[in-house]
């Protein structure tokens, strides 16, 4: 089971400390997805730039701390077929205003953003429910995240 990470960062944004701890984890995530032979793209951005991507795709005017772009298509290179299944957005601000928000450490929540985006890509959503500090989530998509952060609760990315 190979998969691939292609990572990148908004032009004249500062490389985060942990950027080079994002892609061992992702590889483990998605193994235990069931990825296979499959590539995701993630980009860490500023508010701003999601703001701007959130008002174009979902017309929606705000920030926000983690959009999935799905895409689904298929490729070969040097006679591996990949299936490049979308693209997952972070905003490096959000990390540290949600881990306040939620009481939790900024380790943890750019943990739950990259799981949550890799479980929009695999086909996976969680309608109007969000994650509530101290509501235990009910549907699906929420219920195996929180699964398998607790399964990955001891990889660091932010000591």
């Amino acid at each position: 089971m190979a998969n691939r990470i292609l990572i990148s960062v908004q032009e004249d944004l500062e490389n985060p400390a942990f950027l080079e701890k994002v892609e061992p984890f992702v590889l483990k995530a998605m193994e235990k997805l069931n990825f296979d032979n499959e590539e995701v793209s993630i980009l860490f951005c500023n508010n701003e730039y999601i703001r701007e991507l959130n008002n174009s795709y979902r017309n929606i005017d705000s920030a926000t701390d983690v959009l999935s772009f799905e895409n689904d298509y298929v490729y070969e290179d040097e006679g591996v077929e990949w299936k490049a299944v979308g693209d997952v957005a972070i905003s490096v601000e959000m990390i540290g205003e949600n881990a306040e928000y939620f009481s939790t450490t900024p380790n943890a929540e750019l943990k739950r953003l990259l799981v949550h985006g890799l479980l929009h890509l695999n086909g996976m959503d969680h309608g109007e429910e969000h994650i509530e500090s101290g509501v235990k989530p009910q549907c699906e998509m929420l219920v195996l995240q929180e699964k398998m952060l607790k399964e990955l609760e001891d990889e660091i990315l932010i000591k």
